[in-house]
């Protein structure tokens, strides 16, 4: 028989499958003996059962009153008791932090007399009625479904009213839900906490909180749990309070006391940020012996975690209670901080550090920020919620965000304060600006969670909604699509567009002499990557100053060099020539033309990379890329016969461009059918490959290149152009008197090829997956037209969580590049195995390739240190 309630005492941490998260935390709180008011946690199987079946399991009512009549006992009351009431709270806790997204309801247990009841034990009649209101409001929005609007506007101000005026919201609100619903709010104390759960529940699959799992891909069926605990009161007066607390910076790093503290209040009034906080520090002031305790907690706590803790505690009346505590989301900058600094306290070891730190947060660090400008004046300052430098256009409210960022504009989402509802603003948009709310708050949660710079508590900034614009006060408005820059390091709101620097770890890893901590820390963590990881990590790089910086990023070697993109520019003329050419005569001309200009090329990239392979692919794509558009090659040519004038080179072209139109290019004549159907173009490349690796030689230099032929789908294909690629390196070696060896391989990009790797691998020295292709092919997707068209709809219907052009389709292509390890593998043991493709630098992606036995991964210059760190991660597990 299925079991789902668990007190608190019968969990553990590592039990967040079952727990959730804040079900798990409380539960290691309770059992180090700290002080948790007690409670239980309903199971992410009822939630589960209860998705599954519209409704809740059989057993469940009966054993959740089990759990709380002995939480009754232990609390010495009773679930809405109309002289001494026990109210608990009812809260969400899935595996993930997903701040925000799923409900919370607090105060359950409150009705007409309970409210009576409460005010005589607290001896507070306005402490009691500002809790009816709040359970009103919170039950009529997360429960009954009322649109939030409907509730008054005058709780804003709610601080400032009286007992009296609190009991006049309470009657409000009440109206409010019998006019939403047909029906009075439910007075029986029961029946609120069984609709309460059932919201908690269902809000798994809310709109917001679906579109928040596919940005931050969580699964879709986890489910999550629900923690129903005792109510402990911060909105009791000066002596309570609600706070949020980090055991280091969770922005930087730094080791410290972080967080934000509200007297007389709740914990959603703190990370709601519709009232500005105070610091932790300042709360030393205001209770110091609560301080002191909680210093205590976080000690015990990052000791027992080993890691940065985030924690939410409530002081009732005086008295410190820890509510909820996890590994707390950080920044990337923190992240690297952290994880180097408790390598240095012995807390944990450096593997263990490269653990903790993704790919992703290391790539977050080489994206560009504000360049030093000491006379810069900001027109306004917040809190530095997420560090980064965004630039973008005003918009006032999410759906403009995302209609603007559709058409290509680089926006800043700017209001009063965010909520779950802003989510598809906040991940359109650059950056977030927010007028109230602290560190802990919404925006800043989220926007750290996503990578997003974000601004909170710009006190300054007043907005104007239905003017669409916002004023600063005592300085300029600003107008809604008008630019401006914020800094997440420093809070800092700039007007205008302000100019960008790299940032301190690129300026790093490229030599020059930085004094960072954050740039010191990864270059540390990398050095320890390279000595663990077993993949190589090699570059996409086709020009001589993208091969030098990945070479300055760590690369070992190019991994993919795109002939293509040599062809382009002044260049594109002697292409045209090639194409349009109407004997042998012409088109030698043209390869003559475009040999020495190759040559330069692979000579320059090849000493930038001398003593490491570098990957050449021969021209790839179909000829017609290099050619003017059809249709407006047949407009400029009718007009000129309408003008009677006779432009031989339009018509040339012209008849070139309706003879190599295909229906599908690119399935049509391109890779090695090219070099097939038009064998002077591979022979042109390999002798300009070769004379390069000829000149290097000659120079002192240790040229090491390979040379990939495209889109092979057949054996004979590639031994046909293998010959002739050999018979032109021959050539060269004997006409300069040296030895060279230049091996041959494929790129495996289509179905085809994965699945004959054996018989490919008779006339292959190394094979390169070309992904994008593969996926393509296996998909039957045009990368060019369905990304736009219908991935959106795709993911909301669960047919793939993230794009597999993102990261890999294991089922898939995952399973044609280990087909093709094991085919090629048997045939040729020395077989030299990568992949080049779009998924050489996704962190998901190198996992996978390291578990099939690849030798190296190939990626753009700025994303090497990424596939070095996420190498490093799946060499460790």
């Amino acid at each position: 028989m299925s079991r789902y309630v668990y007190d608190f005492a019968q969990g553990n941490k590592d039990q967040k499958d079952l727990l959730g998260g804040k079900g798990a935390g409380l539960a290691e709180m309770t059992n180090l003996g700290l002080p948790v008011p007690p409670g239980f946690t309903i199971s992410t199987e009822a939630c589960r059962a209860y998705l599954a079946e519209g409704a809740e399991p059989d057993v469940l009512e009966a054993e959740v009153d089990e759990h709380l009549r002995a939480l009754e006992e232990r609390m010495g009351r009773r679930l809405g008791d109309p002289h001494d009431p026990l109210l608990v709270s009812v809260r969400s806790g899935a595996k993930f932090s997903m701040p925000g997204m799923m409900e919370t309801v607090l105060d359950v247990g409150l009705n007409d007399e309970s409210v009576v009841g409460l005010a005589q034990q607290s001896g507070d009649e306005r402490f009691a009625a500002d809790s009816y209101r709040r359970l009103l409001q919170m039950f009529g929005t997360t429960v009954l479904g009322i649109d939030g609007a409907a509730f008054s506007d005058r709780m804003d101000a709610g601080d400032l009213l009286d007992a009296e005026q609190l009991r006049a919201v309470v009657e409000d609100f009440k109206a409010v839900v019998r006019q939403h619903t047909g029906r009075d709010f439910p007075q029986d104390p029961r029946e609120q906490l069984r609709l309460a759960i059932r919201a908690v529940f269902a809000s798994w699959n809310t709109p917001r909180a679906a579109l928040y799992r596919r940005q931050e891909q969580i699964p879709d069926d986890l489910g999550t749990a629900v923690n129903v605990q005792a109510m402990v009161f911060g909105n009791r007066g000066g002596s309570s309070g609600s706070g949020v607390a980090f055991t280091r910076d969770p922005a930087t790093g730094d080791q410290g006391v972080y967080g934000d503290y509200l007297s007389d209040a709740q914990g959603e009034d703190v990370v709601s940020g519709v009232r500005n906080t105070v610091s932790i520090a300042d709360l030393a002031e205001l209770d110091r012996s609560s301080y002191d305790e909680l210093l205590r907690i976080m000690e015990v706590l990052e000791k027992h975690y080993r890691d940065m803790c985030d924690l939410e505690f409530t002081i009732e009346d005086g008295r410190l209670w820890m509510l909820q505590t996890r590994v707390g989301k950080r920044t990337a900058e923190a992240a690297v901080r952290i994880a180097v600094d408790m390598v240095d306290e012995g807390l944990i070891d450096e593997d263990e550090a490269l653990r903790r730190v993704t790919g992703e947060q290391v790539g977050a660090l080489l994206f560009p920020r504000f360049a030093p400008d000491p006379g810069r004046q900001p027109v306004a300052t917040g809190m530095s919620a997420s560090p980064g430098a965004a630039v973008g256009r005003v918009v006032l409210d999410s759906a403009t965000a995302v209609e603007w960022a559709a058409r290509g504009e680089h926006v800043i989402l700017v209001r009063k304060e965010t909520s779950p509802e802003d989510l598809p603003g906040m991940v359109a948009a650059n950056g977030i600006l927010t007028s109230r709310g602290g560190k802990t708050s919404h925006a800043a949660v989220v926007a750290r969670g996503m990578g997003r710079t974000c601004v909170c508590g710009a006190e300054s900034i007043v907005i104007d909604l239905p003017n669409r614009r916002l004023t600063v006060r005592g300085g300029p408005t600003v107008a809604e699509g008008d630019v401006i820059s914020i800094d997440g390091s420093t809070g800092e709101v700039f007007l205008g567009e302000v100019a960008v620097s790299d940032p301190a770890v690129v300026r790093r890893l490229e030599g020059q002499d930085v004094d960072d901590p954050v740039a010191d820390a990864v270059v540390r963590l990398l050095g320890r990557a390279d000595a663990v990881r077993r993949l190589a990590v090699r570059a996409n790089a086709d020009t001589p100053e993208d091969a030098a910086r990945a070479r300055r990023f760590g690369a070992c070697g190019i991994g993919l060099c795109r002939t293509e993109h040599m062809f382009l520019g002044e260049r594109r003329g002697l292409v045209e020539d090639l194409i349009v050419a109407e004997d042998d005569a012409g088109q030698e001309s043209a390869l003559t033309g475009l040999e020495p200009l190759q040559r330069q090329d692979f000579t320059e990239i090849l000493a930038a990379m001398d003593g490491l392979p570098v990957t050449v692919r021969l021209i790839d794509p179909p000829l017609h890329e290099f050619l003017p558009d059809l249709t407006d090659l047949s407009v400029r040519v009718a007009l000129e016969d309408e003008r009677h004038v006779e432009d031989e080179h339009d018509h040339r072209m012209l008849a070139a461009v309706r003879r190599l139109h295909e229906q599908n290019p690119m399935l049509g004549l391109r890779g090695v059918r090219l070099g097939i159907v038009i064998p002077g173009l591979f022979d042109m490349q390999a002798r300009a490959i070769a004379e390069a690796t000829a000149d290097r030689i000659a120079a002192g230099g240790d040229p090491r290149p390979e040379i990939m032929v495209p889109l092979v789908a057949s054996e004979r294909e590639l031994a046909l152009v293998r010959a002739q690629l050999e018979q032109v390196v021959a050539t060269v070696a004997d006409e300069r008197g040296i030895t060279l060896d230049i091996p041959i391989g494929t790129m495996i990009e289509l179905p085809r090829a994965a699945v004959t790797a054996d018989r490919i691998a008779t006339v292959a020295d190394f094979f390169s997956f070309g992904t994008n292709d593969l996926t393509q092919t296996t998909w039957g997707f045009s990368r060019d037209d369905v990304e736009s068209e219908f991935f959106p709809a795709y993911r909301d219907h669960g047919v793939f969580p993230v794009s597999p052009f993102e990261t890999l389709d294991v089922e898939g292509v995952g399973e044609l590049v280990r087909t093709a390890v094991r085919l090629g593998r048997q045939t040729r043991p020395d077989l030299h195995l990568g992949v080049c493709g779009e998924h050489g630098g996704d962190p998901a992606s190198i996992h996978f390739f390291d578990e099939v036995g690849l030798d190296y991964v190939s990626c753009s210059p700025y994303r090497v240190p990424v596939a070095r760190w996420e190498a490093a991660r799946a060499a460790l597990g």
